[in-house]
């Protein structure tokens, strides 16, 4: 299985430029690939990272502000004229579904893939999605909408064997093997307890993967994000403008890395970059006087999730 990957589409605010797309990444866990919000241009650069349309069975719309998903119709027609079958699940405020409708109705497209709209409008933690490997949760942001991050998190995996030491045991059979995977301890013919430990290693580090964007500073949401391994904050602008932050319901660089270091992530990647703004290793630069390990997000470069 592939290490955990957030592969960044789009990191910066509002207005498309040649060079600065809005908010669009992919998430790629456990087999999965989640896309989190779809601005303008998520097509083309879905293309440039070569990955495949068909592997999105999830998409998680943050709010409905234009920059997070106005390259959504566009996405889904072309899922339409690839000839998908199989659906796909859009997590998204309400509302989303009767633009999306509204849309296909006007211009008498019907696709041939079905689409499931899970409308979220829950204003605390909320499991959205869970599989057998992966729960995602929303994270209530602060915003002038209504708006949510997403938490992505590993399910426990199972112990490996330690097939060395297990040979060393004769009366260990393969159909003994699911339960030393579950942890439990061995008993041989004879009465002995083997302990679990002995015969298995540890599963691998559960790994998670949080999403804020767009919100002001807002420290309840440091609860729901203690000590994820990868943290996506927005830090629309810099300190200078944080008056501008207050007003428009954003962050400041320098706030995005205080909630990293008060919720103790592993790293923090900063985005949603004002395009006023050329220069983003300013925001890395202001948010290093904080928080040691930042990035500011670049388009197209993949960041991994590491054991």
């Amino acid at each position: 299985m592939k290490k955990p990957s957030l592969t960044i589409l789009g990191c910066h605010s509002s207005i498309p430029t040649d060079k600065f797309y809005p908010t669009a990444q992919i998430l790629e866990m456990k087999g999965d690939s989640f896309l989190i919000d779809c601005g303008e241009g998520t097509q083309v650069q879905l293309r440039k990272a070569k990955i495949k349309f068909n592997k999105i069975a999830h998409i998680f719309i943050s709010h409905l502000h234009g920059d997070h998903f106005f390259g959504l119709i566009g996405l889904l027609s072309t899922f339409h004229l690839l000839g998908r079958e199989k659906s796909v699940n859009i997590y998204a405020p309400k509302g989303l579904k009767e633009i999306i409708d509204t849309h296909f109705k006007w211009s008498y497209t019907r696709l041939k893939y079905c689409i499931d709209h899970i409308e979220l409008s829950s204003k605390k933690l909320e499991k959205i999605m869970e599989n057998e490997k992966i729960e995602v949760y929303t994270i209530p942001l602060k915003h002038r909408i209504y708006t949510n991050g997403f938490l992505f998190k590993e399910k426990p995996s199972n112990r490996k064997l330690n097939m060395k030491e297990i040979k060393k045991i004769p009366d260990i059979k393969i159909v003994d093997y699911k339960n030393l995977k579950l942890g439990k301890d061995f008993m041989t013919k004879k009465g002995k307890i083997i302990p679990n430990y002995q015969l298995t290693f540890d599963p691998p580090k559960i790994l998670s993967y949080a999403f804020c964007s767009d919100t002001s500073y807002h420290s309840p949401i440091i609860e729901h994000i203690k000590s994820v391994d990868l943290l996506y904050h927005e830090s629309t602008f810099l300190k200078e403008e944080k008056n501008r932050a207050i007003n428009t319901g954003h962050s400041t660089a320098n706030e995005a890395a205080c909630i990293a270091k008060k919720a103790k992530v592993k790293k923090l990647l900063l985005g949603h970059f004002s395009n006023r703004f050329p220069n983003i290793k300013a925001f890395e630069k202001e948010a290093k006087e904080i928080f040691f390990n930042v990035e500011a997000s670049e388009p197209l470069k993949t960041y991994y999730l590491d054991y």
